[in-house]
C-alpha cells in the first residue's frame, strides 16, 4: 500500500485561473494572438487535466484577448469533466465525428495574424491548423509556456519536496535488492514496485547500470548478472499524485570495488557534485552551474568521460527548463528546480553519477534529495 493518497490531485481553481490569465498575459507580450495548448504536461498545468492525444483534435485555444476554450471531441469530454471550467472561465466546444474542429479553432479566432501550438503537438493537427487559419504565422508555444512553468509556486516545491523524500525512501532501501547473482532486470522490478510503494502513481524509468553498463548514461536493464565488486549506477524516479516528478541517481558497489580507481575516482565526482549545488543562488547563470561541476572532474583529469550536461529542469516533466548546459547564459531566480548531476563514464569499465534535485531559494539552495553522497558500499 502506498505511504501517501494517489488519486489525481489537481491545483485548485483559483491557482488555475491565476496560471491562465498569466498565459493570457504572456502571449500578448509575445504578440501572439493565441496559444494553442494540446493534451500533456501544458495543458494539465493549466487546466489541471493533461488528456491525451489521438487523431481527433484537443485544444486549448488561449486568445491573448477573449475566453479560452477547450475544443474537444464529444467522445473524449468525460475524460474532462472534473475540470472546473466555469471557475475557470473557459468555454468547452465539443465537435463530434464529420465536423471539422480545425474550423471550429479558426472561427474562434477570426484572423489572427499569429498563433502559437505546442512543442508536442502532432504534426497531423498542426498541418491541418495552418490550413483552417489562412495566413497566420504558426510559432512554437515553448518559450512563452516555459516562462511560466520555469519559476514554481510554493504548492509546486512541496510537491517536489515531497516526490524527492519517496524517492529518497527508495534507494534507502536498495541493499534490499542488490546484491550478487541477481540480474540488472531483477533488481529494476524491485525498485519499480518500491517507487510505487513509496508513494509515486508509477515508476517513470529505473536504471540499473552494473559494472561496464554503468558507463552507459542512459543504459536502462538487462539481463547482466550482478557480480561481487561491481560498481552499480542507480537513477530512479516517477511522479506522485500531483504529477510532479522525482528523478534521484546514487552509485552502489557490491561489495569492495574490484577497481583500484574507484574510491579516489568517486571522490573527485563527489567534490564535483558538491561544487556545482554549492554553486546555485539567485543571480547566477545555469551554466555557470555546469562549469562549477565540469571544472573539478576536468581539472582531475577526466573531462572526456563526463559526456553529459550537468542538469536539467523538472516539475511537470522529468524533462524540462532550466538546462543547466554550458551556453546557457539564463540567469537562475527563485523557484527554478532542476537536477546536479555530474557523471564519470569509463567505456567497458564502470560509471559513476550523483543526482539531487534543488530549487533556488531566494537566498541560496535547497535539495530535495538527501540521501548519502558517498559511494555506498553494500554487503555481499
Amino acid at each position: 500500500m502506498s505511504r501517501r493518497s494517489l488519486h489525481n490531485a489537481a491545483p485548485a481553481a483559483a491557482a488555475l485561473r491565476a496560471r491562465l490569465d498569466r498565459a493570457r498575459a504572456a502571449a500578448a507580450a509575445a504578440d501572439t494572438d493565441a496559444l494553442l495548448i494540446a493534451p500533456g504536461s501544458d495543458l494539465r498545468y493549466l487546466i489541471g487535466q493533461a488528456g491525451g492525444s489521438f487523431e481527433r483534435l484537443t485544444t486549448l485555444v488561449i486568445p491573448a484577448e477573449g475566453t479560452p476554450a477547450l475544443v474537444v471531441p464529444k467522445l473524449e469530454a468525460p475524460g474532462y469533466a472534473d475540470v472546473p471550467a466555469d471557475e475557470l472561465g473557459i468555454e468547452v466546444l465539443t465537435w463530434v465525428d464529420g465536423e471539422d474542429p480545425y474550423r471550429l479553432v479558426a472561427d474562434r479566432l477570426g484572423k489572427p495574424g499569429r498563433v502559437a501550438v505546442s512543442d508536442v503537438t502532432a504534426a497531423l493537427h498542426v498541418l491541418s491548423l495552418r490550413d483552417a487559419l489562412g495566413d497566420a504565422e504558426q510559432t512554437l508555444a515553448g518559450p512563452v509556456v516555459r516562462e511560466l512553468r520555469m519559476r514554481k509556486d510554493a504548492a509546486e516545491i512541496d510537491a517536489l519536496r515531497q516526490a524527492g523524500a519517496a524517492i529518497d525512501r527508495v534507494h534507502a532501501r536498495i541493499g534490499e535488492w542488490l546484491r550478487p547473482g541477481r540480474t540488472e532486470a531483477e533488481v529494476g522490478a524491485d525498485i519499480t514496485a518500491a517507487i510505487v510503494e513509496e508513494g509515486h502513481t508509477h515508476a517513470d524509468f529505473v536504471i540499473v547500470g552494473s559494472g561496464p553498463n554503468g558507463a552507459s548514461p542512459h543504459h536502462d536493464v538487462s539481463a547482466r548478472v550482478i557480480e561481487r565488486g561491481d560498481v552499480v549506477v542507480v537513477d530512479i524516479g516517477g511522479p506522485i499524485a500531483e504529477g510532479y516528478n522525482s528523478d534521484s541517481t546514487r552509485t552502489y558497489a557490491v561489495g569492495e570495488p574490484r577497481d583500484a580507481d574507484v574510491a579516489e575516482t568517486y571522490a573527485v565526482l563527489q567534490r564535483a557534485q558538491r561544487a556545482a549545488v554549492e554553486h546555485v543562488r539567485p543571480g547566477v547563470t545555469a551554466e555557470s552551474v555546469d562549469a562549477a561541476a565540469r571544472e573539478v572532474i576536468a581539472e582531475a583529469g577526466f573531462g572526456e568521460y563526463f559526456i553529459h550536461r550537468t542538469g536539467h529542469g523538472i516539475g511537470l516533466d522529468v524533462h524540462e527548463e532550466p538546462y543547466i548546459i554550458a551556453g546557457n547564459t539564463l540567469t537562475l531566480e527563485p523557484g527554478m528546480a532542476f537536477s546536479v548531476e555530474p557523471g564519470i563514464y569509463q567505456p567497458n569499465r564502470w560509471g559513476a553519477r550523483i543526482e539531487d534535485i534543488v530549487v533556488v531559494t531566494s537566498t541560496g539552495v535547497e535539495s530535495f534529495n538527501n540521501q548519502p553522497h558517498e559511494l555506498v558500499v553494500l554487503d555481499a
